[in-house]
């Protein structure tokens, strides 16, 4: 049963669009946004006419909106998913994207970049092809975009192929096509019978794409410098540091703003990849000075996270650094080491087809299997308790334990301990370590004698790398 999220307030953009925190509903009065009070009833079909209009694009962000009133005022009752991101709404009288929805994430774009820092930038955000949004406030950091732009123009280098191109030089022996008239003329009558003027096919790169990757990322790379609202070396280091990477890879080739023209010619050469259509697209959103959606005055592009994986990867992270400490091997979900299949008789009867841990620690002796919830009622169960949560959601905490505990299954060592981990906010997370609840602990025997050790811990979101790893240690050790 999914997690009926807890009522919050949304943000107010502009008269385009609307921000939501993730994992969360939310009451949108359409007076204001889709059109003025004397619109009356006409209103609340035109919001019933965009939620149809729109049903595919708020798919792209797992959103689910119904029409309702709330005091007699019409709007729209939205619950958002743990997947965050900017989408154009069309609307139904023009046709244009005259609106948009920002689902933003619950924890500050400071602690979402110290982790993606941390974690090396695993997981990025994915560009949607959707048209550009409305205007919506400057909200989302430039890193988010960057690290889009690194990771494509990164990728683009790497699939250039070198070319045959004419080259015309002055050699002191004959190569390719001779200038046998200017060699006369310039070089035999003033006495320069080695100076040749020569045209022949020389194997290159394409220079000006090299010139303006490394324009590109120059960009980038003040952009990141000149920010203050990251506020977080976390962040900004690993970005900085392919920034370097990539233009030491291109150094010999001095930077040039890329013109429509090269831009153009670049677009129709046939037989391009997918890798080098997304390398030029990124170099054109630079060229253009073109943001996310949220982050500039303009219009901005659609865009998503999902934050499922982005937590994923940053507790594998911390849990490399842990696997190290403790002597055990990681095996993570993300690479499919920790799947482990199903086989159901008859053949295609049953349901899941196999088992996918998250993350497995493995040792002879030993073996600890972590489940990363990015889930909303983590911080309420450390704070307040199991009593806190509301009936959906202890049904939902139940599915987690039982999840875990089949995991747990799957090995057979002296030791398993099996780890729910959670989000939680770093001051949070401070005044739970102060009253000594950021994990819980519990020993379930099973049938036949075996102890299988259940940890829940919360994990402070957004802090370094090494008071992560220390929190994730001092849960499985306690």
């Amino acid at each position: 049963m999914a997690v009926k999220p807890r009522p919050r307030p949304p943000t107010r953009l502009d008269a385009g669009s609307r921000a939501i925190p993730d994992c969360s509903t939310a009451f949108l009065p359409v007076v204001g946004w889709l059109g003025d009070a004397s619109r009356g009833a006409a209103l609340e079909k035109y919001a019933e006419s965009l939620l149809t209009t729109n049903a595919g694009v708020l798919r792209a962000l797992n959103v689910d909106a119904e029409p309702s009133r709330r005091g007699g005022i019409p709007g729209l009752t939205v619950r958002t998913s743990t997947r965050v991101g900017a989408v154009p709404l069309r609307s139904p009288a023009t046709g244009r994207s005259d609106f948009g929805l920002v689902v933003s994430p619950r924890f500050s774009w400071l602690s979402i970049g110290e982790a993606l820092g941390v974690a090396g930038f695993r997981v990025t955000p994915e560009l949607l092809p959707l048209p550009a949004l409305p205007q919506s406030e400057k909200s989302v950091p430039p890193w988010v975009l960057a690290s889009v732009v690194l990771a494509r123009v990164e990728a683009l280098l790497q699939s250039l192929t070198r070319r045959f191109v004419v080259t015309r030089a002055v050699l002191s022996a004959p190569r390719g096509q001779v200038d046998v008239g200017r060699w006369a003329t310039d070089g035999l009558a003033r006495g320069r019978p080695l100076a040749v003027p020569c045209a022949f096919p020389d194997l290159r790169d394409d220079e000006r794409l090299r010139a303006a990757i490394h324009w590109v990322v120059r960009r980038q790379m003040e952009g990141l410098r000149g920010s203050a609202a990251v506020g977080s070396t976390n962040a900004l280091r690993p970005l900085l540091e392919r920034c370097e990477r990539v233009l030491s890879a291109v150094s010999g080739s001095a930077p040039l703003r890329p013109g429509a023209s090269d831009r153009d010619r670049w677009t129709r050469e046939p037989l391009r990849s997918q890798i080098f259509r997304d390398g030029l697209e990124a170099v054109g959103w630079t060229a253009d000075e073109t943001g996310l959606a949220g982050l500039v005055e303009t219009t901005g592009l659609s865009w998503r996270l999902d934050m499922e994986r982005f937590f994923e990867a940053w507790v594998e992270s911390l849990a490399d650094g842990v696997s190290r400490r403790i002597g055990a091997v990681l095996r993570a979900g993300r690479t499919e080491a920790t799947r482990v299949p199903l086989n159901w008789e008859p053949r295609g009867a049953g349901g899941m087809r196999s088992l996918l841990p998250d993350l497995v620690l493995a040792r002879s002796d030993r073996t600890i299997v972590i489940d990363a919830k990015y889930k909303p009622h983590g911080e309420e169960l450390g704070v307040r308790g199991r009593a806190a949560l509301r009936e959906d959601e202890r049904e939902v905490h139940r599915d987690d334990v039982l999840q875990a505990l089949a995991y747990s299954s799957l090995f057979a060592t002296e030791r398993v301990t099996a780890v729910l981990a959670y989000p939680c906010r770093p001051e949070r997370w401070q005044s739970l370590t102060e009253r000594g609840r950021t994990h819980a602990r519990t020993p379930v025997v099973t049938a036949s004698g075996r102890r299988v050790d259940l940890v829940v811990c919360a994990l402070p979101l957004g802090v370094s790398a090494e008071r992560g790893r220390a929190a994730l240690l001092a849960a499985i050790e306690a």
